[in-house]
């Protein structure tokens, strides 16, 4: 008896001991930092430091051991004193090399996200394309002359650019629905790869947050609200390719900031027509800080390209000898496209566990596109070409509500998100037309005005008790179609609405600082184009897709991370509008499982190693079999590298991607070749200059970067003749790198 009221006297005093400790973190520059990681090693509480720098943990005592940690910054270790507890604490955080030590595995649901950081850190990119490889399993081509966007892999996806990943920049949409060239058109080449901070994703439709496109996951491309030190870069290289880059600040007080940054880029690539391929982008970032109250963050961003393409050619001509692999059958080609961009964003806090958060974006966008797939195949004379256009502005808004630390009794919390928002795309004259040598225009196949609307709501909320997380979240969204026909005779505008209901579920088990296991599951969707919607009276137009992961993330030791996923994704009917020749196609059910697997170990201070491989069975469950294969979809895909960091002076990776072959039509009877790429570059830091050397494709390896089973038939030919038609990768790439900070 005596033991169990001891027992019964420590439970019941415990709650009148444990206590909130609360405080800031800041860099040595006394900046707010945002998004530490806070875990106390004795309760197995944890939090994240907010956008002012501000954090609650809760249930501490004098005593505990509380480490502060996130990526750049060497790990801090507080012993809790009762000043802490009653006055609060300010912690600086000191930069330090990057390193995996310096991840803490706490129970979030995109943790593997905070691990593939490291990865980013230590192997800066040359293109806001090149930061999607860096999602474990994304697969990326390119296939019109650098301009178009790229088509995306994953998850055994042919997610063309954009379907079924939903792409964003601090919030702000990428993709494009009801686009000239198809649902989901995302270009990112508007973001200079420099001011990213880091890459936030999560695989599956597993995410409040996340609507329209979220089915095989999501990533958001997050900007550097400051800059360490102004910078001037410049590339030039192999294929008339150069680049010049400036960033640089133009405001640093206590409070605000401000920075601007600009980028020259152009190519000829290594075709035999040249590409005559130009970028340029311009960024201004502003923001401010009040801490404990409130942050703003204003960008603004014009971004403008054009370029010539080769486009894709068949495997026939070349073994024919009629043109080399670099060769064109219609140099004639290209497109032009442009983005201006507004996004504001704002936190205010309430108290230090409530606050809102609401983000306003505003955009213009302009694309225009000529192609040309199948050569002589339906016009013998003039040939196929075709030209897709658009002019399109897009506003939207989304306001969020948090409170955390919301106590249920015992050692039970929870915290609570709940947000509204909405999206409206209105794009003019939405065209598809024959033309020839992008100078004739010989007859409109459609044109039209799509006016698209989609509102949403969501609430999410984290059930925290000992070792568990549950997180159950519901998202409901509405969408409006309407789409005028223009090529009609007489006035043809239709009209439909539709609503869908997405819930989630996820489980989190920390067994401990070190060890994670999970279970998520979720229903997403993405939205069909407002002309396929129109088409189909609004019937089964927002296919839902549903999915679960089983899987662990573990740290045996401090310098190496390991990760183990199963998953499945089960797609409904759904039916796409194929832009390039302005149908509508059914694609029926489809069935994918996979495992994916993924190692990183930081040897010592300068050596890193990583290496995912990711295996997908994907099948179509209305087909028979033997007729039921996926066209496209990636089987097997790998990546990694070797990257050294704070070597002396010197700093560099090795890097490879392996894609295998993969079917290309349904029975499997026309193959695309897999391929194996390895990349390196090198660079040697003296004073505050750095000079490099970037080679692409470094064994000069023959690939193709893309490939696609299309029927065509050369001016040549009496009859038309389905296979492999592609966009030969880049060749052995090399180019030289000076750049100077200040």
């Amino acid at each position: 008896m005596k033991y169990i009221y001891i027992a019964c006297c420590i439970f019941v005093a415990t709650p009148l001991f444990a206590q909130n400790l609360r405080g800031k973190v800041v860099n040595s520059q006394n900046q707010p930092l945002e998004d530490v990681g806070i875990f106390n090693q004795d309760t197995g509480q944890h939090s994240h430091s907010d956008a002012t720098g501000s954090f609650t943990i809760i249930n501490t005592s004098p005593g505990d051991s509380v480490y502060f940690s996130i990526l750049g910054y060497k790990t801090q270790l507080l012993t809790v004193s009762q000043d802490h507890l009653n006055s609060g604490v300010t912690v600086s955080m000191q930069t330090s090399s990057i390193s995996l030590d310096q991840i803490v595995l706490t129970s979030e649901i995109t943790t593997l996200s905070r691990i593939v950081d490291v990865d980013v850190q230590t192997n800066p990119v040359n293109s806001s394309q090149e930061i999607l490889r860096k999602v474990p399993g994304l697969i990326i081509g390119q296939h019109a002359g650098g301009g178009k966007a790229e088509q995306i892999f994953l998850r055994g996806f042919d997610v063309d650019h954009g379907t079924d990943v939903a792409l964003s920049v601090d919030g702000m949409p990428v993709n494009m629905v009801s686009h000239a060239h198809g649902q989901g058109y995302a270009d990112l080449h508007f973001v200079i790869p420099e001011t990213i901070e880091n890459v936030h994703f999560g695989k599956g439709p597993y995410y409040a947050d996340k609507g329209n496109f979220n089915t095989a996951g999501f990533v958001d491309l997050r900007l550097r609200k400051t800059l360490d030190k102004s910078k001037v870069s410049l590339e030039a290289g192999q294929f008339n390719a150069s680049r010049l880059l400036g960033m640089f600040n133009v405001l640093t007080s206590e409070k605000s900031n401000a920075y601007i940054a600009s980028e020259v880029y152009l190519t000829d690539g290594p075709f035999n027509s040249p590409q005559n391929f130009n970028r340029i982008n311009v960024m201004g970032r502003y923001n401010y800080n009040l801490f404990a109250d409130q942050e703003l963050n204003v960008t603004a961003s014009y971004f403008t390209s054009k370029w010539d393409a080769s486009g894709q050619i068949p495997q026939r001509a070349v073994d024919q000898g009629l043109i080399g692999r670099f060769g064109a059958i219609d140099d004639t080609e290209g497109g032009q496209t442009s983005r201006t961009n507004l996004l504001v964003a704002h936190t205010k806090k309430i108290d230090d566990d409530q606050q809102f958060k609401t983000r306003a974006f505003l955009s213009h966008y302009d694309f225009e596109l000529y192609s040309n797939f199948t050569f002589f195949l339906e016009d013998p004379v003039n040939g196929d070409q075709i030209r897709q256009k658009e002019d399109r502005m897009i506003a939207g808004a989304e306001s969020v509500y948090q409170k955390k630390n919301i106590s249920l009794g015992g050692n039970t919390q929870l915290e609570l998100q709940s947000g509204i928002g909405f999206r409206y795309d209105n794009a003019d004259d939405i065209e598809l037309s024959n033309t020839l040598n992008r100078q004739t225009t010989l007859n409109r196949v459609a044109l039209g005005d799509v006016d698209e609307v989609n509102t949403y709501g969501f609430v999410n909320a984290e059930f925290e008790t000992g070792k568990w997380k549950f997180n159950p979240a519901l998202r409901l969204d509405y969408f409006k179609f309407d789409y005028e026909n223009k090529i009609s005779e007489t006035y043809d505008a239709q009209s439909e609405s539709k609503v869908t209901v997405s819930p989630k579920l996820n489980t989190i088990y920390a067994v401990n600082r070190n060890w994670q296991l999970f279970l998520k599951s979720g229903i997403g969707f993405h939205s069909n184009d407002t002309r396929v919607v129109v088409a189909n009276n609004g019937e089964d137009i927002l296919p839902a897709a549903y999915g679960a992961d089983l899987g662990t993330i573990v740290k045996p030791l401090d310098r190496l991370a390991l990760n183990a996923t199963l998953w499945g994704l089960f797609l409904e009917q759904e039916f796409v509008y194929v832009g390039d020749a302005g149908i509508v196609e059914p694609s029926g059910k489809t069935r994918r499982m996979g495992l994916e697997v993924g190692a990183r170990y930081q040897l010592n201070d300068w050596l890193y190693l990583y290496g995912d491989v990711n295996y997908t069975y994907a099948r179509s469950t209305e087909a028979p079999e033997g007729e039921d294969l996926i066209p496209l979809a990636p089987d097997l895909t790998s990546s990694g590298g070797l990257l050294v960091d704070g070597l002396g002076n010197f700093s560099g990776a090795l890097t490879y991607r392996l894609v295998g072959d993969r079917p290309a039509n349904e029975d499997g009877s026309i193959t695309a070749e897999g391929y194996f790429i390895t990349d390196l570059n090198v660079s040697y830091a003296w004073d505050n200059w750095t000079f490099g050397i970037i080679v692409e494709n470094l064994l000069d390896s023959q690939w193709n970067e893309t490939q696609f089973a299309t029927e065509s038939r050369l001016f040549s030919e009496a009859a038309p003749m389905e296979e492999i038609h592609f966009t030969p990768g880049t060749p052995f790439y090399l180019r030289g790198k000076v750049a100077v900070s200040f």
